[in-house]
């Protein structure tokens, strides 16, 4: 049969085809119809190339994905898949001649504004894509924030400031199970939170060959449907697991006449990979970076002559003598992450996942899943149930989960993978929040349980629900981790009379951070000075200038962000380096009764949706409701900015009984072209909470072309 392309009233593609093959080439066709410009950034900046075209913004990301190797992973790993899965390299590369043929002649206008002309895809694209979206989704930077930490203050603050914070991803998701439905079948609900972009990062899509009939969300850039899918019989989500897969290493390293050699651990220089790469830079001149790839991974900071800086200074890595000499060498930062040393993605789940019929289809697929890790929440009509985590966590010493350790000293190598641990209902029902749960045995920093505790309180509030009440939960905005901040106003007296009565207002707060509240404006404005004082006092400031890393870290080290994200932990601890907490908390209050926010909290809380190229005609971003610790999830920066880059890059309700009764929706729209009347139709559904039901219902879709 020919290829059939269909259309919904929201613009999502429904592509039919006759064979897995087909509809893959179909699917890679109409990806890059809708999202040519999305496609060739993704394309660029896995390969290290998008400073070629964006200029010199986009230079310390290429940097970094030219150090950590992750175009030559992905060629590795689907070199690697050829040979172990030649089915799925086959389908693969049908997904990339698909995404090559909607690529040609594409006339989004971002390629005329830079000048770009759309280049070719090669059969291991979507897998460095895959990489370059997920490499930083663990968070192993977070390593150099507690380095810093120990060294200025002490290993004990670490977990002070140990909470979900800048540049991790979350997710809510929750399984209902069938003897809590009014349906009798199980009903899967929930939202990623990821950067919002523009276009957005889950594209909506139905796939249906004589092999499998599958709606779901899938990464522009990679075939198939990975995260969220529903096959009418079974239906899958997932959630970040928190999980710690991603080591560095402090790396000793020489130059010799021969090259670079790297210290090992039995005490032995042996040589490391080393070859230099020119980066192109739109307006600017090329620069060249030098690629290092010691025994442990790839050299992603510093070099031989160790990191911009005092290499003397324990945050750098450096300290006292040891056998590698009188003195202590520079110290250079490794990467080591499992695609890099397995050569394995996990490419080799996607086409199983999208052939499940039941809920052991789904558990085989994930036993083939790699990276990131992640807590899969699965059910199908038979009553069968999953919740387990899926992908691979190397064995290694705890010290290689907390910190950098020395690559010159024994024990911080890997043996072997964790067993994926698995877990039940409780009372019928599953939530995963990104908090301590089935995977914390896996990771370190996990985030606060707000978001979970609230939506299991929610469903414990019904004995029955139906696809149709999730969106209520999608939507709460009751603030928990408020509590510390306005336990310390409580506290407080001697307040000028102005400071008094915004305490007593906000003591009064129903603790919903809606757009519409003044008082919720009010609670951030106090919330934004209180991490303003405490990230001044003296006591921290030897984190006010992080080391001398590359750009792309920086998210993870910058001290306000920090102190934002964890004040709750601040504010509890019995002690805190001697700072005066209820002085700080008056200071804040009267400052904000001085000068209090004039309007509501969706003001100043506005959508900020990441661009590689701002419009020439910017759009005026909505106001939002939500924040990090509400089940309605959109950060902002508390005491940096209201603004939300972040926030649910999805919303889906999966329903067993009957998949036409699923429901979802994106941020802005299914297309990606600026102009289309799908660019950003569902905004105003997600911004009031609202679904686009799911069709999967041939006679009601619009035909747009055969292939």
């Amino acid at each position: 049969m020919a290829v059939e392309i269909y259309r919904d009233a929201w613009g999502i593609p429904h592509l039919r085809a006759g064979s897995a093959a087909e509809l893959a080439h179909a699917q890679g066709l109409v990806t890059a119809r809708d999202r040519a410009w999305q496609l060739e950034v993704e394309r660029h900046r896995a390969q290290g190339t998008s400073a070629s075209f964006l200029g010199g913004s986009a230079l310390d990301w290429d940097r970094f994905t030219r150090r950590a190797r992750v175009d030559d992973t992905a060629r590795r790993c689907f070199a690697d898949l050829e040979r172990r899965d030649p089915g799925t390299a086959r389908w693969v590369r049908a997904y990339v001649d698909g995404v090559n043929d909607g690529l040609a002649g594409s006339t989004a206008p971002e390629f005329a504004r830079t000048g770009l002309t759309p280049g070719r895809w090669e059969p291991w694209t979507p897998l460095g894509v895959w990489l370059a979206t997920h490499i930083l989704f663990a968070g192993f930077p977070a390593k150099l924030w507690r380095e810093q930490v120990a060294a200025h203050l002490d290993a004990d603050a670490i977990g002070l400031f140990a909470t979900d914070g800048p540049g991790t991803s979350g997710s809510n998701g929750w399984l209902v199970g069938g003897e809590r439905t009014v349906t009798g079948q199980a009903v899967i609900a929930g939202d990623p939170h990821r950067w919002i972009e523009d276009p957005g990062v889950y594209q909506q899509i139905h796939l249906s060959c004589p092999e499998f009939d599958v709606v779901g969300l899938a990464v522009p850039g990679v075939p198939g449907i990975a995260h969220f899918g529903h096959t009418g019989t079974v239906a899958w989500a997932i959630t970040n697991a928190m999980a710690d897969y991603q080591d560095l290493y402090r790396e000793r390293l020489r130059r010799t006449g021969a090259g670079v050699e790297a210290l090992g651990p039995d005490g032995v220089w042996r040589r490391a990979s080393r070859h230099t790469e020119t980066v192109e830079v739109a307006g600017e001149d090329p620069v060249e970076v030098e690629v290092i790839e010691t025994g442990r991974g790839p050299v992603i900071i510093g070099g031989p002559e160790g990191i911009d800086g005092d290499p003397a200074d324990p945050a750098y890595g450096g300290g006292p003598a040891d056998p590698a000499g009188p003195v202590a060498p520079p110290v250079a930062i490794s990467l080591r992450y499992p695609p890099r040393v397995t050569g394995d993605l996990g490419f080799s789940a996607l086409l199983p996942l999208l052939r499940a019929r039941r809920v052991a289809d789904v558990d085989r697929a994930f036993d083939r899943w790699a990276e990131p890790v992640n807590v899969v929440q699965a059910a199908d009509t038979e009553g069968g149930v999953l919740h387990r985590v899926a992908g691979r966590v190397p064995r290694r010493a705890e010290a290689n989960s907390l910190r950098l350790v020395p690559a010159w000293k024994p024990g911080h190598e890997w043996h072997g993978w964790h067993v994926p641990p698995r877990a039940g209902l409780t009372d019928g029902v599953a939530v995963m929040a990104n908090q301590r749960g089935p995977a914390e045995p896996l990771g370190v920093e996990f985030a606060p349980p707000h978001r979970a505790d609230r939506i299991a309180a929610l469903l414990a509030g019904k004995e029955r629900w139906s696809a149709a009440d999730m969106p209520a939960l999608h939507t709460d905005t009751h603030l928990a981790s408020a509590s510390p901040l306005l336990e310390r106003l409580d506290a407080l007296d001697d307040l000028t009379p102005r400071a008094a009565a915004l305490r007593d207002r906000l003591l009064g707060w129903d603790r919903r951070m809606d757009a519409g509240s003044a008082d919720a404006a009010l609670y951030a404005a106090v919330r934004g000075a209180v991490v303003r004082q405490l990230a001044a006092h003296p006591a921290f400031a030897a984190l006010t200038t992080p080391p001398a890393y590359p750009e792309v870290f920086r998210p993870w080290l910058a001290l306000v962000s920090r102190v934002g994200f964890a004040l709750e932990h601040l504010l509890r601890a019995d002690d805190l380096y001697g700072i005066d907490r209820p002085a700080a908390v008056r200071a804040a209050v009267e400052e904000v009764a001085l000068r209090p926010p004039a309007g509501v909290w969706g003001d100043t809380h506005r959508l900020a949706p990441w661009r590689a190229l701002e419009p020439e005609q910017p759009d005026d971003e909505p106001g939002l409701s939500g924040d990090h610790d509400c089940v309605l999830c959109t950060s902002g920066v508390p005491g940096l900015t209201d603004r939300a880059a972040r926030g649910p890059a999805a919303r889906y309700v999966w329903d067993l009984a009957r998949r036409e009764d699923s429901r979802w929706v994106v941020p802005l729209g299914a297309s990606g072209v600026p102009g289309s009347p799908h660019h950003r139709d569902q905004l105003p559904l997600w911004l009031a909470g609202d679904l686009v039901p799911v069709v999967t219902d041939w006679t009601r879709l619009k035909k747009e072309t055969d292939v």
